[in-house]
């Protein structure tokens, strides 16, 4: 059941970002003859007065088609509501509301899980060295840190019970390499204080500890509304930020990250366990995905809605639309690349499933 409640959520946040792209259209009363939840077979369609509406044997995708694409199609070419005769503003929006759709389903996921489930925070403030790296490559350990040790402050900013406190600490580490950082600590009902000089790696600042809140982690429900929508919109800030810094990760460290990259098979895997083990942070989970699934979108690469709003931005630099074999031979190289990738990653993680190694093993 957890496997499908993870297909479900990817699912959920596809037809969302497709009905972004569809009531955008129909908004402005450009036509839509297809809208698609799913790739491959068929396995429920109903015929519109002039949309197909179905759902296909593979619900990791969807599209919306437009009578554009159709060379068969009787309406005429010179029409006013065909997505091409639009203004470039126009095709903007329909282009960009998938994005636009995903954002705003994300935040009112995150105030949902706030108001609902509550937000997570330590019974205790600090944050707790789980553990250390050995003494030849730890900053901390040669500082005297130990296990069990509660970090309170760190330059003179004191940590309280948030979940973000590790993240905080973090930044305090990584943006200060090589320089000299004062930590204040709890080891039982003594206070001390350390001196640590972060070693200086590609990505930023390290001492070599892994972290965890203070005591039990517990969930705190926000009743008020105001409340709430400013809890999820910092939640949803820090979600953005930290995807972003990902991608930006991924770009100037490829080597490292690569490995990191997750496609479906993954994803599903990471929703499952999630959905075993707590169902509240489903919504969580699902905000995230909607979040990057929505950055990836925007990037400017073909076959990608950030690759149609960049053919846009040339049209309206040079006036007019580049030519179409152009336009195609571009979307269907990048077409291609993607599914390569997305087959690629889909055969590398599920060789890696634990019951299907046990197969053959």
């Amino acid at each position: 059941m957890s496997v499908l409640a993870a297909i479900a959520v990817l699912a959920v946040l596809i037809l969302v970002h497709e009905l972004g792209h569809f009531i955008a259209a129909r908004s402005q009363g450009i036509y839509v003859n297809r809208f698609s939840l799913g790739f491959g077979p068929v396995v429920w369609k109903y015929q519109g007065s002039f949309t197909e509406y179905a759902i296909r044997a593979f619900p990791l995708g969807g599209f919306v088609g437009f009578p554009d694409d159709e060379p068969d199609s009787d309406i005429p070419p010179n029409d006013p509501n065909l997505l091409r005769n639009r203004p470039i503003l126009d095709r903007a929006i329909v282009i960009s509301a998938g994005v636009i759709a995903n954002l705003v389903f994300a935040y009112l996921l995150l105030v949902g899980q706030v108001s609902i489930v509550g937000v997570g925070q330590a019974s205790q403030p600090g944050v707790l060295i789980q553990q250390l790296a050995p003494e030849v490559s730890s900053v901390a350990a040669n500082a005297g840190i130990k296990i069990g040790d509660v970090i309170i402050a760190a330059d003179q900013r004191q940590f309280g019970t948030s979940l973000q406190e590790i993240d905080a600490f973090r930044d305090v580490i990584k943006n200060n390499p090589g320089k000299s950082i004062q930590l204040d600590i709890l080891r039982g009902d003594q206070k001390l204080s350390v001196n640590v000089v972060p070693d200086a790696k590609p990505n930023g600042g390290t001492i070599g500890i892994q972290l965890s809140p203070n005591g039990k982690v517990e969930r705190r429900r926000v009743t008020n509304l105001t409340e709430a929508l400013g809890a999820g919109a910092t939640e949803f800030q820090r979600i953005v930020f930290l995807t972003f810094r990902g991608f930006g990760q991924l770009i100037t460290n490829f080597g490292e990250t690569a490995n990191q990259v997750a496609g479906p098979i993954k994803i599903v895997e990471i929703g499952a366990s999630i959905a075993q083990n707590d169902t509240g942070s489903l919504l969580f989970f699902a905000a995230l995905i909607s979040i990057n699934l929505a950055i990836i979108n925007i990037l400017p690469l073909p076959a990608l809605d950030g690759g149609q709003l960049a053919f846009l931005l040339i049209e309206g630099v040079r006036g007019k639309p580049l030519p179409a074999r152009i336009q195609e031979g571009v979307m269907q190289t990048g077409l291609m690349l993607l599914l390569g990738l997305g087959i690629l990653l889909i055969v590398k993680e599920t060789a890696q499933l634990p019951w299907l190694q046990k197969l053959f093993q």
